[in-house]
């Protein structure tokens, strides 16, 4: 073999070796595209009235229903599908923190379903919340 037929040769495998190794550590990359919340659809009321949710009266207090967490965050009320999303473990609310922890894999997201961290690979959905006098009504 001559040598520009060798330099010719050795060039075309290295820029092959190179594309390769692009299309390799670009296909372990995560995803830039955001992941959708996971959880049920519900549409259910809880009765603040209920001794089975008398928690949801104090500031911290929370009740799981219907695979949803309820929490009363200082006079409003947030929900959020119970199920870890990494999976499937119950989550349960923080006080202290604010926030949803999965007791398996130490998984955490904020009061609006969003993974703060651990193994988690999607949000949790967040669900709408209105209250007519001692009954609140869960849907999404």
């Amino acid at each position: 073999m001559d040598r520009r037929k060798f330099l010719k040769t050795s060039g075309a495998l290295c820029g092959l070796g190179l594309v390769g190794s692009a299309l390799l550590v670009e296909s372990c990359k995560k995803s830039s595209t955001a992941t959708a919340a996971q959880g049920p659809t519900v549409n259910f009321t809880l009765n603040l009235t209920q001794p089975a949710n008398a928690s949801l009266n104090t500031v911290g207090g929370s009740v799981a229903s219907n695979g949803v967490i309820v929490v009363n965050d200082g006079g409003t009320y947030i929900a959020v599908a119970q199920a870890c999303t990494h999976q499937g473990c119950s989550l349960a609310y923080n006080s202290s923190g604010n926030d949803f922890v999965c007791p398996c894999h130490g998984g955490t997201f904020d009061t609006g379903g969003n993974v703060i961290s651990g193994p988690p690979p999607a949000p949790i959905k967040k669900y709408t919340v209105t209250k007519s006098g001692s009954v609140l009504t869960i849907a999404g």
